[in-house]
């Protein structure tokens, strides 16, 4: 397991916090090269100096690129492929949450923004990856989705409509391409402590937010939030060869909580 990633290149988008850094500190822990992508310059830096504590090795470039603009896509993935010659797999996990507000009062503009991230984004990477990895006949990728993107959360029009849009597409792609070799998978992580669940918290309550997550996670049957490392070693996993076979299907990462009554 040390070495599950032994010269095997793996490119990740929203790599800069969150979900993105954790999986890219675990898969450069087993071996991985890197292809790190993200909107924020400076937020790459820390993920690469935080790489480079836990494995000084680790050969790795950096792409500043917005996932919501297909040219730019289409740029990081030619950059990696340039770089490296090949992906070996993909983590396919850059995402916004907008802000909350019931359907009739959600922002048409905000509503098309989150969309642009998380669906539009997720699409224009599948459909530029894909191609790649049909021509090398060999490739895993897992985009994330959300338990949002599995059951209704409420006060998030754009968010649950763009991560169920993910889920679609995950079920759609991994059916089309497992006969080139390629194996597509979704994770759907609940409340898991990321700047950008903290900001979702702090939109709730700016001033007691640690005390609203406390109540946010007390109908969870673990009560707590997830780490952003446990999902990093799910996300390993579901790159690595040992999870070749588990194709257009979405894990939940949430503590159980989605199939409570």
């Amino acid at each position: 397991m040390d070495n599950r990633f032994g010269s095997k290149v793996i490119l990740i988008t929203g790599a800069g916090s969150g979900l993105g850094q954790a999986s890219a500190i675990q898969v450069a822990k087993e071996g991985a090269k890197l292809s790190l992508v993200d909107l924020n310059g400076a937020s790459l830096e820390e993920t690469k100096n935080k790489v480079l504590e836990v494995a000084p090795k680790t050969e790795m470039i950096l792409i500043t690129a917005n996932v919501a603009d297909e040219k730019a896509v289409e740029n990081y993935v030619n950059e990696t492929v340039k770089y490296f010659g090949k992906i070996d797999g993909f983590f396919n996990n850059a995402g916004i949450e907008g802000k909350q507000n019931l359907t009739e009062d959600f922002g048409i503009d905000e509503f098309q923004k989150v969309v642009s991230v998380n669906l539009n984004g997720v699409f224009y990477g599948l459909k530029h990856v894909l191609k790649v990895m049909r021509e090398q006949g060999f490739g895993s990728i897992v985009n994330t989705a959300s338990v949002g993107g599995i059951r209704g959360v409420g006060s998030q029009s754009g968010y649950a409509a763009s991560k169920h849009g993910v889920v679609g597409l995950t079920r759609n792609s991994g059916i089309e391409y497992g006969q080139y070799g390629i194996s597509i998978k979704a994770i759907a992580p609940g409340a898991i402590m990321t700047p950008m669940v903290e900001g979702s918290l702090k939109q709730i309550d700016p001033e007691n937010w640690e005390e609203v997550g406390k109540q946010f996670v007390e109908p969870n049957p673990m009560k707590r939030f997830g780490k952003p490392e446990e999902v990093g070693y799910l996300v390993a996993f579901l790159l690595s060869e040992q999870a070749d076979f588990i194709n257009a299907t979405v894990i939940p990462i949430d503590g159980g909580q989605s199939y409570k009554y």
